[in-house]
């Protein structure tokens, strides 16, 4: 077994370079449900574009920093209208069901 092995190199990958940004995350959860994107602005002096998407009832926007998925932020608003920022996909996944239960 170790012949087998011998030969192999093993590169050392960043760990910040395993974990995937928030932004792609809910990218991906967004296509799944099938948000669509209302609307969106750009503030040319300050580089930032906001977009408002949605989804029957819930709506939440995404801001970029000159277009750099990094950089994106996320607000989005709770069963009862409060503004709520999101840290992580579960945050939005959690307001957004509450949100389609009150159906």
């Amino acid at each position: 077994m170790a012949r087998f092995f011998a030969g192999m190199s093993c590169k050392t990958i960043p760990m910040k370079k395993l974990s995937v940004p928030l932004h792609s995350k809910v990218h991906v959860w967004m296509d799944a449900i099938g948000f669509r994107l209302n609307g969106s602005q750009t503030n040319y002096k300050d580089n930032i574009t906001t977009r408002h998407y949605f989804f029957e009832t819930f709506n939440f926007f995404e801001k970029l920093k000159n277009n750099d998925p990094n950089s994106s932020k996320f607000l989005c608003f709770d069963a009862y209208g409060e503004s709520m920022p999101v840290k992580s996909l579960l945050d939005l996944q959690t307001a957004f069901f509450e949100n389609i239960s009150q159906l």
